[in-house]
């Protein structure tokens, strides 16, 4: 397996710190609306990557958090008047709605920022005591200066980042670059601190939970979305090497943006797209294969071209698997064996090669091609045909594709032997009307 690590920039061999074993966390939502197209893709694409750990024989422990404490969510509470559990706990049951139409599965573990405050507030408090934060009236700040190699993951320099620093409304920061850690609050959740009522800042929730879940400071993988990478993956790395001298993970994984007929999704633009409405339209199976048409890496442009490409590509492979279905069932075949391991080990080796999607489709696209001849042969090798059947079925499943197994009741094969003695025959008329059932059923 290679996989591109940010934090060195290039493709690199991964090793895990267990052998067999990957333990991988991705940054999870702040829960105060529903699920973006957006947010979709790195549900896709890291599903996507613990799939194909696993059919490399890796064993996976897959954690992602909910950030249920924040200004927005506070914000929609007063708006609606109730609190904020009530707005939170009804956006996570929606977020894992979505992740589970778009077919992904859920994570192992999905801890949440407000069950796990205390120790947040002592993470603050170890940060506070070792010297790389500093507290101002109740709000806590974290000392960037003392990171030498603050930056590092998104490639700018402090200099640079300072040039560019805004007059910060609390002039009696250290340093303008200096980030919250705690932030006294009048209004919304709160809770006590050696330092005030209050809440954490975003930045420290991912560390403390990664420690917490893992149970140590270093895990293998740790991916987002390419808007995480500055400030907030890089404010992690700089909190976890002032409080443990660790970069919290040894490979970075983080993928592209979604645009919308070639522009940035926003919502001043009015092109925010919610994942249950595109899945109601389109289906699960449409979304994912049209997420995964594009390198996870590379920015992915959502449009009516891409929509009927993802939904012609799909029908083929699906067509494909029904006719083997059939002609497998009506030969009374059962489906069982092994995949073609020269098929399946080069949609493997695109997989492995940094999660190369688009060179996992063309393996697919060959399978494909083959169980097309194959099924069209005079004399089918069914053999051959279930091989081939089995071996696209395995891809589907990695991809996170769902295509329902047909199998043929006894009635099916009664309507299938009725409508070619008809042919046979040549009544049409009755033949034209065994042809509407078997089309109406789905197998044709």
């Amino acid at each position: 397996m290679k996989l591109f690590n940010s934090l060195h920039n290039k493709v690199e061999a991964f090793k895990p710190m267990n052998e067999n074993e990957v333990s991988m966390y991705v940054c999870g939502p702040t829960v105060y609306n529903y699920p973006h197209i957006g947010n979709a893709r790195p549900i896709i694409v890291f599903d996507t990557l613990k799939k194909t750990f696993e059919a490399l024989g890796y064993k996976v422990k897959f954690v992602s958090n909910f950030t249920d404490v924040d200004d927005k969510i506070i914000k929609k509470a007063i708006e609606m008047n109730v609190d904020e559990k009530t707005i939170t706990e009804h956006f996570i049951n929606a977020y894992n709605a979505d992740r589970q139409s778009l077919n992904a599965d859920l994570p192992d573990v999905t801890p949440k920022v407000t069950e796990t405050m205390d120790e947040i507030i002592d993470f603050i408090k170890l940060l506070v005591d070792k010297g790389f934060a500093y507290e101002i009236d109740g709000d806590v700040y974290f000392r960037v200066n003392k990171i030498d190699d603050y930056g590092q993951l998104s490639n700018q320099q402090i200099e640079d980042l300072m040039v560019g620093a805004r007059i910060d409304e609390n002039a009696l920061k250290e340093n303008p670059l200096d980030f919250t850690l705690w932030k006294k609050t009048e209004e919304g959740i709160k809770w006590d601190s050696p330092w005030s009522k209050g809440r954490p800042g975003w930045h420290s929730e991912c560390v403390v939970m990664i420690n917490n879940e893992f149970h140590q400071h270093q895990i293998d993988i740790h991916g987002g979305g390419m808007d995480l990478k500055f400030p907030h993956h890089e404010n992690e790395i700089a909190q976890s090497e002032a409080a443990y001298g660790t970069h919290i993970a040894n490979y970075w994984l983080h993928n592209g943006m979604v645009n919308i007929d070639g522009e940035k999704m926003s919502k001043s633009l009015g092109n925010v797209i919610w994942v249950k409405d595109i899945v109601e339209k389109l289906g699960g199976n449409v979304v994912r294969w049209l997420m995964l048409s594009a390198h996870y890496r590379a920015p992915l442009n959502l449009n009516d071209q891409a929509v009927e490409t993802a939904q012609t590509e799909l029908e083929k492979i699906k067509t494909s698997l029904k006719q083997a279905y059939v002609k497998l069932g009506l030969a009374g075949i059962e489906l069982a064996g092994n995949p073609d391991e020269t098929l399946w080990q080069a949609f493997l080796d695109a997989m492995s090669d940094d999660l190369n999607t688009p060179n996992a489709f063309k393996a697919l696209f060959d399978t494909n091609k083959q169980l097309n001849a194959a099924v069209r042969t005079r004399e089918i090798d069914y053999g051959r045909v279930a091989a081939l059947v089995i071996t696209i079925e395995k891809m589907l499943y990695v991809l996170g594709i769902k295509l329902d197994r047909i199998v043929l009741s006894d009635d099916d094969k009664n309507v299938f032997a009725n409508w070619n003695q008809a042919k046979a025959e040549k009544n049409f008329e009755a033949a034209d009307q065994y042809r509407a059932v078997l089309m109406e059923r789905g197998l044709l």
